[in-house]
């Protein structure tokens, strides 16, 4: 089918208005948990999911990345990899990728989202069942010879689910969407651990005392275990090589390689034979964000002044970058720091205060999205948790958009920077949202680039 760009986008606005999505509306519209509404929409497919090998990927945090690794490497060992992750953040095809060619093409999905409206709509499907569906089939269209799903919410009712791959892999556990996966680390692990199917090989990628015993019950009797942690992959002494020149960055990368590491030992052992080649895993390594598009973790968007993006939202992704930015201020790696941020309403923003740098300038923002916490709310609480400590309440603003916030960052560093040998930092996050609006001021000539640089 031929697409004409404005019939595309009217497509594409009607199915995200009709078929809500959690980047577009809130997760209790978005949400459908369960897996017969998906199995019977793959039946009406013909089943694209038994048509590759697959390698299922669940976690609170770094599932993303260690997805990617893990496609980068099956992509350059020869195998045809497709690749499936959520959210996008700039448009609509990242979500599904044959890694080394480029996402899905926006003829397939024209023609698949026409072909099958009519079905979307007696059945009334989430948007992310018409993604999943839309990608598994892609996959099998193009003759993938394996694919990397990353779960969306949870893993056990999570769409994804109905595959059975031949490895699951659990990145970390902490606590976030509470409401709907329990509120303590051992609720949320079981609903992780529903990606285990029998005699299928899990690895899970950090030990952890409330949540280990959850991981190793379910698996008892049922399937093989490991502990990423808990073992040295083959390829580990060459962690320090592709941690230096790696093109994926972030606060966990160390620990996200050591469960790609050990996912591509157990992979090469079930029958993935061409694994074997370590040059060409190691360099798939070293290039995992240039080679499948991996974006928003931790990606440096400008120079001088020094400009970070990382879609972390919950307490324990952001208590790693907050870290980060810490020691990079106590190492004089930079001259001030100011911090974008903006979070949805349903993060745990109590616990994210005490995490937040105290001597950071912050610029709170509203992303365009009916979940986000409003700019002057965060900013209220902000202030009242650092009088709490004793704190001055001097360092905040807020601005109406996410593209004024960054600009005005922007326009903040070089003014503080401008004197000082080491350039500004400026971190944009809080929310994959926040960053999905602020990538695009990056991605093309605009206001930004045009004073973006040193004077």
């Amino acid at each position: 089918m031929k697409t004409d760009p404005d019939t595309y986008k009217s497509l594409l606005e009607e199915i995200f208005v009709r078929f809500p999505s959690v980047q577009s509306s809130s997760f209790d519209k978005a949400y459908k948990p369960g897996l017969e509404g998906m199995e019977r929409f793959a039946e009406a497919l013909g089943h694209p999911e038994r048509k590759w090998k697959a390698v299922h990927v669940a976690g609170t945090n770094g599932k993303g990345a260690v997805a990617s690794m893990i496609a980068s490497v099956l992509s350059s060992c020869g195998y045809r990899t497709g690749l499936y992750t959520s959210p996008h953040l700039v448009d609509f095809r990242e979500r599904a990728r044959i890694v080394g060619e480029g996402m899905v093409p926006k003829e397939y999905v024209m023609d698949f989202l026409t072909r099958w409206k009519p079905w979307f709509i007696e059945h009334g499907r989430s948007f992310f069942e018409i993604t999943t569906g839309l990608a598994f089939s892609w996959f099998a269209d193009s003759g993938a010879d394996v694919a990397v799903i990353e779960a969306g919410l949870g893993g056990r009712l999570d769409s994804t689910n109905i595959i059975t791959p031949k490895l699951s892999v659990v990145t970390s556990i902490g606590l976030d969407h509470c409401q709907y996966l329990g509120d303590t680390k051992a609720k949320i692990a079981s609903e992780k651990a529903g990606i285990f199917k029998a005699g299928v090989p899990a690895l899970v990628g950090e030990s952890d005392p409330e949540t280990s015993p959850v991981f190793e019950d379910k698996a008892r009797d049922f399937c093989p275990i490991s502990f990423a942690d808990r073992i040295e992959p083959s390829l580990w002494p060459r962690s320090g090589e592709i941690l230096r020149e790696a093109d994926l960055r972030g606060p966990c990368v160390g620990s996200n390689l050591r469960t790609a590491l050990a996912a591509v030992d157990i992979l090469r052992e079930s029958g993935f034979d061409r694994l074997s080649d370590g040059e060409a895993a190691v360099d798939a390594l070293k290039h995992t964000a240039r080679r499948t598009s991996f974006r928003g973790r931790w990606e440096k968007l400008n120079d001088n002044p020094l400009i970070i993006a990382d879609i972390g939202h919950n307490p324990a992704a952001l208590a790693f970058s907050f870290r980060r930015l810490r020691l990079m201020c106590e190492r004089e790696e930079c001259s001030g720091l100011i911090i974008v941020y903006g979070v949805m309403a349903d993060k745990d923003l109590d616990s994210i205060l005490p995490l937040m740098p105290e001597d950071a300038h912050y610029i709170f923002t509203t992303p365009s999205t009916p979940r986000a916490l409003p700019a002057e709310d965060i900013l209220s609480r902000w202030k009242a948790f650092r009088a709490s400590k004793g704190l001055g309440t001097e360092g905040a603003c807020t601005a109406d958009s996410v593209r004024d916030a960054v600009l005005s960052a922007v326009q903040f560093a070089r003014e503080i920077g401008g004197g000082s040998e080491k350039p500004a930092c400026v971190f944009i996050g809080g929310s994959a949202f926040a960053v999905a609006e602020a990538l695009p001021l990056f991605d093309t000539p605009s206001e930004i680039k045009s004073f973006s640089q040193p004077v």
